[in-house]
């Protein structure tokens, strides 16, 4: 499946913009949600091909979101990446044990985010 549409999860509206900007340039189709409930809501209503999911955000945080995406009906099948600036090993395994297919701590490295999103479709 090749990946076309990503939803981007963040509630800081600069890293939002910046990484929906640079998907867009690499030719993404880019959904944003700025709170876990929206990104919920957004992956069922826009089924994207792949999330990329913050994980300290206000309410509903980034692991309960990527849990309930992951054993969703419709949901399901969506890879989830956790982009976050939460970096010990507990954070990743507690991210991956919610459905993360992959972790990645923040700052980004936009070109190896692309390779792990183009090995993933």
């Amino acid at each position: 499946m090749a990946i076309k549409k990503i939803l981007v999860v963040d509630d800081s509206p600069t890293e939002r913009l910046a990484l929906s900007e640079a998907l867009a340039r690499s030719g993404y189709e880019v959904v944003t949600a700025e709170s876990g409930e929206e990104a919920i809501h957004k992956s069922a209503s826009e089924l994207p091909d792949l999330i990329l999911m913050d994980v300290v955000m206000p309410g509903m945080n980034g692991y309960q979101a990527t849990r309930t995406i992951s054993r969703g009906e419709t949901t399901r099948g969506i890879p989830i990446i956790m982009c976050t600036s939460k970096s010990l090993e507990t954070d990743k395994i507690w991210g991956m044990r919610q459905g993360a297919y992959d972790y990645i701590v923040k700052p980004l490295d936009f070109p190896a985010l692309l390779e792990r999103i183009k090995s993933i479709g």
